[in-house]
């Protein structure tokens, strides 16, 4: 008989799935096992992908996404093994994962369902993996917030279980469905997922019933996998939130329905954690929302006050206070409309170009309603004042806390952990990447007797051994492991020794042509330059960056005249970087010609045929540490500054750019 069936959902997440797929191949020595990967329709070439890499994988194709249970019944169905392991696709497990379950399993005959430790990827515990059901006061103190204040606390903290010891095992209520192993006896008496659940809340059920059936449910913790947790979800079109607490409800009335009091509060707690998460996934638009009415309703106000006269002595009575909040609303309307407002970035152009609709169409309406036209000279002031508010508040936003910025200039320190040379063929890799920007700052071997070797043009600067100690030194952002030559139990401990320094642990594809990450998945194949999406080709692009290049050079000509004087005199006696500074600004006439770019590449405009944008006085080139004579790095650089080309990328390459000149910070 096989030891064990995993069974593994997959929707649109195939880098992932990859990396698990390699993983289970090497956790699984000396057992029997048999992969059954059910995929919901995935666009993403997963299919394709799993016949031409892992033959021996049992696939089923869905037509359509099926949801997360549904799927998993199909192939419980056609399941062998003596044990069931439900696992997601975006984990990974160590060589000894399975094992110690079954071993478990064998040692426990009343263990119906178990699932083990599951840490993120910096090595922190999931607090999924052990749960409570959602009783009344478990649900309170969750919602509340009491759980996360006293973590500790066997009283506040039952939802997680955070008051037991992770380092322990234990019976819980239930763990995550990320990793879930349990009896085929089990599967056979009570049956697999419920339908009704199309994603979240199958797992609670499903152990809900084992212990219903006899059975207890169990954390183990005596093995560990990762789950990069919910990049299925992020990557449909699913409302995650909805599918969640649609899950909570169906829970609720399913198995506590026996009481009416009971049921009200959960279901009122649930409703108050729905709000709470809308409110946390919408964030952005509703603080944008509100800003702009409090915004416009002032400016209503303000241009009535300047514009009133012995003419015109201000809005009647009958339209107080309406005349100050119906105009902000029906420009909300019209942003909304305009696509001013988005959860995760703040478009100052997008915002701007809404407010000039608006400008319009209240004007207009004025036509229609006489007894609200008391005077476009108040409609010009309250835009006029709006067209200002509305980008500077935008714009402190943006600068002061980075929200709403999607792009990232600064090179990530990286360090690569693999044999050098693949860690040679992965530098080579990554330094002509123009996804992100990667600056490797050295190897990490397995072999203490290699540091201080230089591989590449880079140096071994430390082992696994002592990986937390240089990446403290260094002050490194990214950990790049290589699942060809480093194995998982390896990875596993180097991520817990290195916990609480944030740092983004990666994993490359044994092909060296993904990395998998925090929540994200970085292609290194060579893709033909001309297919990929390029910001700067854009016509909008191209236009705001003409007009911001323009403003800017007459601000510096005319604005900045004596200042220029001022630090000329200043660099004739010595101090700071006179050659830099005055030819950058001996250089913006170029700029209002048209020749040049404030930002651009470092020399020419086209790579073949591939526009990259005009020669900039500064650019990427200049603010990151590169060598002047390497080709390949300057143009991954001008590559990737041309595919993320944004007015908000522009100003902060310029504030590198003066840093670097006047203050010598880089």
């Amino acid at each position: 008989m096989i030891d064990l069936s995993i069974i593994i959902v997959n929707y649109n997440v195939k880098e992932f799935l990859l990396n698990l797929l390699e993983s289970i191949r090497k956790a699984s020595d000396n057992l029997s096992i048999e992969t059954i990967v059910v995929d919901n329709a995935s666009e993403d070439g997963s299919v394709e992908a799993i016949q031409t890499k892992f033959p021996e994988v049992i696939l089923i194709a869905n037509e359509k996404n099926l949801g997360f249970g549904a799927a998993n019944n199909i192939a419980l169905e056609k399941a062998r093994g003596k044990y069931l392991l439900l696992l997601n696709p975006d984990t990974i497990v160590k060589e000894d994962t399975f094992r110690k379950m079954i071993d478990f399993f064998d040692k426990n005959p009343n263990a119906g369902i178990a699932g083990c430790k599951v840490l993120n990827p910096d090595g922190t515990l999931q607090l999924a993996c052990r749960r409570s059901f959602p009783g009344p006061w478990t649900s309170f103190t969750k919602v509340m917030g009491l759980s996360s204040l006293f973590p500790k606390s066997k009283l506040f903290a039952r939802y997680n279980l955070t008051f037991l010891d992770e380092n322990q095992t234990y019976e819980v209520d239930a763990v995550s469905g990320a990793f879930m192993m349990l009896r085929r006896e089990v599967y056979e008496k009570i049956g697999g997922f419920d339908p009704q659940f199309f994603m979240y809340g199958e797992d609670l059920d499903l152990c809900y019933r084992t212990q219903q059936a006899g059975y207890k449910v169990y954390y183990v913790h005596s093995t560990e996998i990762f789950h990069y947790k919910g990049e299925s979800t992020k990557r449909s079109s699913i409302d995650e939130t909805k599918y969640f607490y649609d899950a909570m409800h169906l829970f609720v009335k399913k198995h506590l329905s026996s009481s009416f009091i009971v049921q009200g509060i959960l279901r009122l707690a649930i409703f108050v954690r729905k709000l709470i998460a809308f409110a946390n996934v919408y964030k952005l638009i509703l603080l944008s929302v509100l800003f702009d009415f409090i915004l416009m309703s002032g400016a209503v106000y303000l241009a009535e006050k300047i514009y009133a006269n012995e003419h015109w002595l201000g809005f009647p009575g009958y339209a107080k206070p309406w005349v100050y909040f119906i105009p902000a609303l029906l420009q909300i309307f019209i942003s909304a409309a305009a696509g001013a407002y988005k959860k995760n970035a703040l478009s100052v152009l997008r915002s701007l170009i809404a407010l000039v609709y608006g400008l319009i169409i209240l004007s207009a309406l004025t036509y229609f309603f006489k007894q609200f036209a008391f005077s476009r000279a108040v409609v010009l002031i309250t835009y006029g004042f709006s067209f200002i508010t509305f980008s500077l508040w935008r714009i402190i936003l943006k600068v002061s806390t980075g929200l709403g910025l999607v792009s990232e200039s600064r090179k990530a320190r990286t360090l690569i952990v693999a044999s050098p040379a693949k860690a040679a063929e992965l530098a080579s890799k990554l330094k002509s990447n123009i996804v992100s920007l990667y600056q490797v700052t050295g190897f990490i071997s397995t072999d203490r007797k290699k540091i201080g070797d230089v591989v590449g043009g880079y140096r071994v600067i430390g082992s696994l051994d002592n990986l937390r100690k240089v990446i403290a030194e260094h002050k490194i952002e990214k950990v790049i492991f290589s699942s060809d030559e480093i194995n998982y139990d390896q990875i596993f401990y180097a991520v817990s020794e290195s916990q609480g320094l944030n740092v983004d642990f990666m994993v490359s594809g044994k092909e060296l042509d993904y990395l998998v990450g925090k929540s994200s998945v970085t292609m290194l194949e060579d893709l033909p330059l001309l297919k990929i999406n390029y910001n700067i080709s854009s016509f909008g692009h191209r236009i705001t960056k003409l007009i911001f290049d323009k403003i800017l050079s007459l601000i510096f000509i005319l604005l900045l005249i004596y200042p220029f004087i001022y630090l000329a005199e200043k660099f004739r006696k010595g101090k700071g970087s006179k050659g830099d500074f005055s030819n950058f600004v001996l250089q913006i006439p170029q700029v209002l010609k048209g020749r040049k770019s404030f930002v651009g590449p470092k020399k020419s405009s086209y790579y073949g045929d591939l526009y990259v944008g005009k020669p900039g006085l500064t650019g990427l080139w200049y603010v990151e540490n590169i060598n002047p004579d390497d080709e390949v790095e300057l143009k991954s650089l001008d590559l990737f500054y041309a595919k993320n080309q944004n007015i908000w990328l522009d100003l902060e390459i310029l504030g590198r750019t003066f840093s670097k000149m006047i203050l010598r910070t880089e």
